[in-house]
């Protein structure tokens, strides 16, 4: 009982050395805190000191993985989650401090799906010119599983509790990202609307809360993220989210916009989105997409050159196509100086807001002696 009791006084000193309330050189807290992990191992019947040695452990990998040991990371998070989870059952504290730990490894494992924005590197999935490597990708499955789970354990505690609301509300929010990286788009904005109904929740509930900051925060990452992801989705896919009542009211121009983008006629999108044409037409005409290109020329060494302005460009367009603005580019194009005539090899790429992967482009064509005229997307 005595030797308990120095370990518990031992993780005292360590969590104000951790909060910053005590102050420790960084040599010093590496010695605190691998003294206090070992200290923790012979208690392996403890439920308080198991939970513990994974909470520690879990505060090791993020000290390894803040200095670059990814490595290092993921092998100590994956030890100290076997302690967490043994713990788990025990208590709800210990069952919150699993889940956290299952969202970290996730983040952790899913770190080379993600640009230095934390936005998808390959938002397109399996359909992906590009995509992740197969081990990356292996290693965002499994990122996904672990958040699933996170989600899965905070579903599981008492939501009375409003720190085990926000708690799933967060992990819906991870769920949502890992799912992006891994080119899930429908699936991956049913779980950031999810997120956005419960953090209004939360606000609406207790606004005055210290944790009010925090969901606004939240609320203002899942709105961003939302319009990005709507670029992604096909239009049966807005229909089924539309449908499932998970596209937001405030999302449905971004909505339109996109499905216009893809070539569907105003009353298709009015009858698939429960809208009046009227309404679709009013918000078209107001609510523009950035139409980027890039136009290319093979030279004889069999490079792909691309062209410079204005064939290398970008525009903000209205009620227009992706497949209106390429024509009316490609007309321009081939009456120019800059076109390398009919026995040329060339190519236009057209996306919407931004370059990316060329499957995700919303218009692509290549024309060629050798290249049959490609379908446009």
């Amino acid at each position: 009982m005595v030797q308990r009791e120095a370990v518990l006084r031992l993780d005292d000193q360590w969590a104000r050395v951790r909060s910053g309330a005590e102050h420790a050189e960084p040599g010093e807290r590496d010695r605190l805190l691998d003294e206090l992990i070992g200290a923790l191992r012979p208690f392996d019947d403890d439920p308080r000191c198991t939970a513990l040695l994974g909470l520690r452990l879990a505060d090791r990998a993020a000290l390894r993985f803040a200095a670059g040991d990814r490595a290092g990371a993921l092998a100590t998070i994956e030890e100290g989650l076997r302690s967490s989870e043994r713990a788990a059952g025990q208590s709800p504290e210990f069952a919150r401090w699993y889940a956290r730990g299952l969202i970290n490894h996730g983040v952790w494992l899913a770190w080379p799906l993600s640009d230095g924005a934390r936005l998808p590197k390959h938002p397109l999935g399996p359909a992906a010119g590009e995509g992740p490597s197969t081990m990356e990708r292996a290693a965002g499955e499994r990122a996904r599983d672990l958040t699933r789970t996170a989600v899965g354990v905070w579903a599981a505690l008492d939501q009375q509790d409003p720190v085990n609301r926000r708690g799933l509300a967060q992990a819906k929010v991870f769920l949502g990202d890992r799912l992006a990286e891994l080119g899930s788009a429908e699936e991956a904005v049913a779980w950031a609307v999810a997120a956005e109904s419960d953090f209004r929740q939360l606000l609406l509930a207790d606004p005055a809360a210290e944790e009010s900051g925090e969901a606004e925060e939240a609320l203002d990452h899942i709105g961003r993220q939302l319009e990005l992801r709507l670029r992604f989705l096909a239009f049966d896919s807005l229909v089924s989210l539309r449908a499932q009542g998970l596209l937001p009211e405030r999302l449905l121009p971004r909505a339109v916009v996109a499905a216009r983008v893809q070539g569907v006629e105003e009353p298709g999108i009015a009858a698939g989105l429960g809208l009046g044409v009227e309404q679709v037409r009013t918000m078209l005409e107001v609510t523009p997409w950035l139409a980027v290109w890039r136009f290319e020329v093979r030279g004889p060494d069999g490079l792909w050159n691309v062209l410079p302005h204005p064939w290398h460009s970008a525009t903000e367009v209205r009620n227009r196509t992706a497949k209106d603005v390429a024509g009316e580019l490609l007309r321009g194009f081939t009456g120019s100086a800059d076109y390398p005539g009919d026995g040329g090899h060339w190519r236009i790429l057209l996306w919407w807001h931004e370059e990316g992967d060329p499957e995700g482009a919303r218009f692509r064509l290549v024309v060629g002696p050798d290249a049959p005229m490609a379908t446009p997307s």
